[in-house]
């Protein structure tokens, strides 16, 4: 038995080299074509999984990556998804919207509700070809808004590496997309802990259950342990000096919280996510020295085993002539949603149409933030295989859509540009 574990532990160790291998071969090749990193990871993923490698005799996917070792790759990237999380909520600031905030809220309520709508409307479509999960008849309501909220997202991690890479960060166009991504992503992570809720919910009393639960959490979290947290920063930061042992404890904060909202009954990223929103943001430089730094270098050596154990349930061979039409489908509204509904907010709301169409491109990726959330959708029982193929599909490619479609040209400064000096999410995904 013994040796049966040194022998998965050594197989998992080696798939984890492989995936950093070919990610760090795929990164500077892709970033030629103006791609992010992440493109290039979700690819390596991709590759290594039954859709490209599968392909070739000897199922080598399967030798890379025995099922006996995909579990603690799943255990891997997850301990990296749920720091990611953190970190996203760490860098949401809704005090963006301070600057134009009529502007603001207009762009993100268009971007997030034409989508939605337009993607439940396409689920009711879809659902009797998608509608049953491990032999389970998935709930036709759950699939649709889960589809809408998945649609609606828009990943302002990578958004914030375009509009660097790009030199928009001091410009009009660039602040209001962050400012409007940063309340899309909020709202967004609002709807599908509803959506979290009535999939997990085998009835009226459970229901009630997790929505107690929920909010005897947030009252904790926020009441509670939030002061706390500022206290004990307080006193693990003084005279200038952070103490070793509070990237640690922040850590556990993480796990815990993750913990802790599996238990009520929602996925653990919301737990990560609502622990990196109680974290302060005054002394924001010291702190990410020594805690979000940190942090980043974490995620850029995990999340790459995340993308392998998603691209491990991608299989694009099986899509046949009907999935095809469907990720057909499933683009047109992703783009025609997201697209439309920010250049229309933009366009009332005074900007030119060359500005409009840009806020448009940049609020239509969608990155890791969408691969989280469809990890989450196939763990609730939402999505099958083949639903969730297209959906990643749709991910990576709106995602790699934009660095070619953003055009490399001055833009009007800002006067109230939003800083991106101080971002927290550095290597974007």
């Amino acid at each position: 038995m013994a040796q049966s574990t040194a022998t998965v532990l050594s197989e998992t160790v080696a798939g984890v080299a492989v995936v950093l291998i070919v990610g760090s071969v795929l990164v500077p090749l892709l970033k030629r074509l103006r791609q992010p990193p992440v493109i290039a990871e979700i690819l390596a993923g991709i590759m290594l999984g039954p859709s490209l490698l599968g392909l070739l005799p000897g199922d080598l996917p399967k030798l890379l990556f025995p099922p006996e070792t995909r579990f603690g790759l799943a255990s891997i990237a997850q301990v990296g998804i749920l720091i990611f999380m953190f970190l996203v909520g760490w860098e949401t600031d809704l005090g963006m919207i301070r600057t134009r905030k009529r502007t603001v809220v207009g762009i993100s309520l268009s971007a997030i509700a034409l989508p939605c709508v337009t993607g439940m409307a396409l689920a009711a479509w879809l659902w009797s070809n998608h509608n049953v999960v491990n032999g389970k008849v998935i709930d036709e309501t759950a699939f649709m808004l889960f589809v809408g909220t998945a649609m609606a997202i828009t990943a302002f991690p990578v958004l914030a590496r375009i509009i660097q890479d790009h030199r928009l960060q001091h410009t009009r166009v660039g602040t209001l997309a962050l400012a409007s991504a940063a309340v899309d992503d909020a709202m967004a992570w609002c709807l599908l802990a509803v959506v979290s809720v009535i999939a997990v919910s085998s009835g009226s009393g459970h229901v009630v259950t997790v929505v107690a639960g929920t909010v005897l959490y947030a009252v904790v979290l926020f009441a509670v342990a939030r002061p706390l947290l500022r206290k004990l920063i307080d006193r693990m930061t003084r005279n200038g000096v952070v103490s070793p042992r509070l990237l640690p404890v922040i850590a556990a904060g993480v796990f815990l919280c993750g913990y802790t909202t599996h238990a009520i009954g929602l996925d653990a990223i919301f737990g990560a996510f609502s622990f990196g929103l109680i974290m302060p943001r005054d002394g924001l430089k010291m702190l990410k020295s020594q805690v979000a730094v940190p942090a980043e270098h974490v995620t850029k050596l995990l999340l790459p085993i995340f993308f392998i154990t998603t691209g491990l349930s991608v299989d694009v061979t099986q899509l046949g002539g009907t999935g095809v039409v469907e990720l057909l489908a499933i683009l047109a509204v992703a783009c025609f949603g997201k697209y439309v509904g920010a250049l229309g907010a933009a366009r009332v709301s005074g900007l030119s149409w060359q500005e409009s169409s840009l806020i448009g491109v940049l609020m239509n990726t969608r990155g890791l933030t969408e691969l989280i959330i469809l990890n989450a959708g196939v763990s609730m029982g939402v999505l099958d295989n083949r639903m969730f193929t297209m959906m990643v599909l749709m991910a990576l490619i709106t995602t790699a859509m934009a660095g070619p479609l953003v055009p490399r040209q001055p833009y009007a400064r800002s006067d109230t540009a939003l800083p991106l000096d101080g971002a927290l999410l550095e290597p974007a995904k």
